[in-house]
This record gives C-alpha cells, sequence and structure tokens, in this order.
C-alpha cells in the first residue's frame, strides 16, 4: 500500500512538472491582481484565478504532450514525458480534462468573459499544436496576453472592455514572453523542423526584440492612462517603468554577451511582476471609460 502512495506520489509530482508550473502560476497571480485592481469580489477573484490556472496548466500539458517525440529526440531533460517518466497517455488526458474543467470555470463568469479566456487559451493551444513552426507564431502569445485585461474587466459584474492601452500592453508584452522563452530552444527546434519567426531572425535579433517589447510595454503602461486622462504620472509609476527599463537592458547585454539560457525567461517573469504591480497603481483606470 505504501509502495503504491509512493508511486502515485511520485506520477502526480511528474504530472506538475509537465503543466510548466512556473509561467502557469505568474499568469495565473497576474490574473488575481488584476481581477483585485479593478475591483472584483474576492470569490469572484477566486473563481477566475481558478478559470486561468486550469486553462494554463492545460496549455502546458498540452505542449508536453504535442512535443513529446521532438523533445524526446533532442534529450529534453526538463520534461517528463520526453524521459518516459510518465505515461504519454496521462499527459495527454490531464491536457484534455483540464481543458474541459476551463470551458466550465470560464462560462461560470459569465458569457463575455468566458469567451474572451476560451480563445486565450484555444489561441495557447494552436499555438502548441501548428503556430510554433510559422513566421506568424507570435501571433498567439500576442492575442492570448493582448486578451487577459479583458478577461479580468469582462468578469466584473457589469462587464466592460479594458482600456486601450491594457490591451496593447498584453499583446506587445506577449512578444517578449514567447521570443524570450523560444531563446533557449533555438537550436534543438531547428533539429526538429521548427521554425517561428525567433527562428527566422536569429538569437540576437530575437533577443534584442524580446526585451525592446518588454521596455515598449513598461513605457505604455506609464504613459496610456495619461493619454486617456486617468490622471497624472505617479512617483511609483515611474520606478517600475525604471526598474522594468533596467531589466530589458540587462537582458540585452545577456543576449549580446552570452548563450541563452533560462535566466532571460527567468527575467521575463520578474519583469511581469513589476508589471503587474504598476497594473494595481492603475486600478479602475484599466476599464475604458
Amino acid at each position: 500500500m505504501a509502495l503504491d502512495l509512493d508511486r502515485l506520489s511520485s506520477t502526480a509530482r511528474l504530472l506538475a512538472l509537465s503543466t510548466h508550473p512556473g509561467p502557469s502560476v505568474a499568469v495565473t497571480v497576474l490574473s488575481i491582481v488584476l481581477g483585485a485592481a479593478v475591483g472584483i469580489s474576492a470569490p469572484r477573484v477566486a473563481l477566475l484565478g481558478l478559470a486561468v490556472m486550469l486553462g494554463q496548466l492545460s496549455i502546458g500539458l498540452s505542449n508536453d504532450w504535442i512535443d513529446a517525440e521532438r523533445d524526446a529526440a533532442v534529450g529534453r531533460t526538463d520534461k517528463p514525458v520526453a524521459q518516459g517518466l510518465v505515461p504519454l497517455g496521462l499527459v495527454r488526458g490531464a491536457a484534455l480534462t483540464t481543458a474541459a474543467l476551463t470551458v466550465v470555470a470560464s462560462l461560470a463568469l459569465g458569457v463575455e468573459a468566458g469567451i474572451a479566456h476560451v480563445v486565450f487559451v484555444a489561441s495557447g493551444w494552436l499555438y502548441n499544436a501548428a503556430f510554433k513552426r510559422t513566421p506568424v507564431s507570435v501571433l498567439p502569445f500576442m492575442l492570448s496576453f493582448g486578451l487577459l485585461p479583458a478577461v479580468v474587466t469582462l468578469a466584473l459584474p457589469t462587464p466592460q472592455w479594458p482600456a486601450w492601452w491594457a490591451l496593447a500592453v498584453g499583446a506587445i508584452f506577449g512578444i517578449s514572453i514567447h521570443f524570450t522563452n523560444v531563446l533557449p530552444d533555438l537550436d534543438d527546434d531547428a533539429r526538429t523542423g521548427i521554425a517561428g519567426l525567433p527562428h527566422r531572425l536569429g538569437r540576437v535579433r530575437s533577443g534584442v526584440v524580446a526585451f525592446g517589447a518588454l521596455a515598449l510595454a513598461a513605457v505604455l503602461l506609464l504613459v496610456g492612462p495619461v493619454l486617456t486622462g486617468g490622471g497624472g504620472v505617479s512617483v511609483l509609476a515611474v520606478v517600475g517603468l525604471v526598474a522594468s527599463v533596467a531589466i530589458a537592458a540587462t537582458g540585452v547585454v545577456l543576449v549580446l554577451t552570452r548563450p541563452p539560457g533560462r535566466l532571460l525567461f527567468r527575467l521575463v517573469i520578474v519583469a511581469s511582476l513589476l508589471i503587474a504591480a504598476q497594473l494595481v497603481l492603475s486600478g479602475t483606470e484599466l476599464v475604458a471609460g
């Protein structure tokens, strides 16, 4: 009995690793923070967080399922299914189950928010299944992250679209996420026939695009509320911009001076938390007037 429990615990741990837990948690936290910023009630914010987490888990699991053969061919040691440590069928089943639960949880937020989030998640699945091999591989990231503020504001008791600058910040930030996520895997991807936009641009140009987009998103986050009549620029907002630009500059230096690594993606995750903090400061300005 103890042996069975140990095996079950080990399988659960490996399955959890197949969900890409770092990015999944980061996006979920960002959605919860945004929900609190626009004044959504605590129970509804919890439902929003659950829906987003389920969606992110499904996207991560679908990635490891769809790419299992390719990941095994290049010897990916960070993906349990590629090492044969967890059955492919289990990962596939978990991906489909979490996707179905995502639809249920999303629609519980309301039709508008539900449709927006289902499109967000479907875009991630489409990237894993097809778009990552094309010159327009960045589009699903722009669509998904561009929709994230809309998922939040449409989950309000009276659904509302977010301000244009919030949608733009999300879409631009999606560019940065895509490029930095792909950078460490350019060589492995090339060996297995993956040729998305970052692969076609090359390591250095892709790195510059990634961190340039990060800096642009930070600038727009600062000036967007001002352009829409939301008030002046706060000291904390300026500090956030300076920190984000510093991270972007560090990323560009790393791209130019050393081989790409997961550190670049971690820098973007840190920047995402900074941007989330700035969005919290924006509060109800996120909602279109």
